[in-house]
């Protein structure tokens, strides 16, 4: 991903459909679409926006992100996605998942509320289009594929 910039969200980076992807020791993979990714100082979710024909919002809930280095972050995913088609539904993904875990990894008794919590907070900002959840996100995206904004 390549660093486009900050705003008062926090920075965004960016990467072109076909960049190379990889998450941990899986096989490494082509982005099916350009995406852009905000990473908050100090939040529990990143947004990740995209120009997908299904999904433009994505946001994952996550350990506050951590820079390592000027082009290293780490965050720990916590399972909880919400999401927003393009048709406009906003859903909260692997509940299940996140349960499952709670118990089989012995996630800290602080994220049993804290993390659903986000994730509620994460939904009701997109419903209401709370920014960046509006045209921050696709303005950012605009700069990364060099489209003039709607």
């Amino acid at each position: 991903m390549v660093r486009l910039g900050e705003d008062e969200h926090g920075v965004w980076l960016g990467a072109r459909r076909g960049s190379t992807l990889q998450r941990g020791a899986e096989p490494a993979q082509a982005a099916p679409w350009h995406f852009v990714q905000l990473i908050q100082p100090g939040s529990w979710w990143t947004l990740i926006a995209n120009d997908s024909t299904r999904i433009r919002f994505y946001v994952d809930i996550v350990t506050p992100p951590v820079w390592q280095s000027p082009d290293l972050v780490t965050m720990v995913d916590l399972d909880l996605d919400v999401v927003l088609e393009v048709g406009g539904t906003v859903y909260i993904d692997d509940e299940d998942e996140f349960a499952e875990h709670l118990q089989a990894l012995d996630y800290p008794s602080a994220w049993v509320t804290k993390v659903p919590e986000t994730a509620a907070e994460m939904a009701d900002r997109i419903r209401r289009s709370k920014e960046p959840f509006r045209s921050v996100a696709e303005s950012w995206l605009s700069r990364l594929t060099g489209e003039a904004a709607d």
